[in-house]
């Protein structure tokens, strides 16, 4: 699931495939944008911010967001990707990229490019975290239930809904727990950059030490198995817009 380590990740290949190359094929599949041709242009820079990223070409930002379903692909990867699902075309001379499934794509002003982000709270794996302005927007509205908090790009970028699951269950509190009961945010999060940090170049995530399958995560899709901790069965509840996911004994 795309969330900000896999972003910063997909930026780094995207950096290697394309930084300081002139795109020699620039074919734009979404319609309101389907014009634009950046042949010939340099790609100068490419940067993550939160789950959003950015190729800065000539005087253009083309912008995406992964959503659930999207990814960057490099090379031989595209060949397995069906036509109609590539949202985007870049080539150089000695490479080819392809974003598949994006949820948003759109060609900006490459001078007023970070207004697309500009909403969102410090950056996890960006120059711009600062734990104190993440902390204090994290317990701005104290009834809010810190699952959904945590969520919340606005406070903080990068966490998505396997981080928030799984900061939940390390830190002990229940996904429903108003911010206000908990004792420690800054500890919160400090320990969801740790999180983040410790994933960034890994292709398998983990928050339990252990990138083995089945061994990664404590909570998050492990509806009725064994908790790591103590062994209760696993609970969840999906009526929201995202699952959750907790340890009735361990997260009280």
């Amino acid at each position: 699931m795309p969330e900000g380590d896999t972003v910063y990740r997909t930026a780094t290949k995207l950096r290697e495939a394309l930084q300081g190359k002139e795109l020699t094929r620039c074919d734009v599949r979404v319609p309101k944008f389907a014009t634009v041709d950046l042949t010939g242009c340099v790609v100068d820079e490419v940067r993550s911010r939160g789950k959003h990223l950015f190729i800065r070409v000539g005087d253009a930002s083309i912008h995406s967001h992964l959503k659930m379903e999207g990814a960057w692909l490099v090379g031989g990867q595209i060949r397995r990707v069906p036509g109609h699902k590539i949202r985007i075309l870049l080539h150089t001379n000695d490479s080819r990229v392809a974003g598949v499934d994006l949820g948003v794509l759109e060609i900006l002003d490459r001078e007023h490019d970070m207004e697309a982000v500009a909403h969102l709270g410090p950056d996890l794996l960006g120059d711009d975290w600062e734990p104190r302005v993440a902390r204090a927007n994290l317990v701005k509205d104290p009834d809010r239930p810190l699952g959904e908090a945590l969520l919340d790009q606005r406070v903080m970028a990068g966490v998505g809904n396997v981080y928030a699951n799984e900061l939940c269950f390390v830190t002990g509190y229940l996904p429903t727990t108003p911010v206000s009961e908990v004792k420690d945010p800054l500890r919160m999060v400090q320990r969801a950059r740790d999180m983040l940090w410790l994933n960034r170049s890994r292709v398998n995530r983990t928050t339990t030490g252990d990138t083995r399958g089945g061994r990664d995560l404590w909570v998050y899709g492990r509806r009725g198995r064994p908790c790591r901790r103590c062994g209760t069965p696993i609970d969840s509840d999906s009526s929201a817009d995202r699952v959750s996911y907790w340890c009735p004994v361990c997260q009280t």
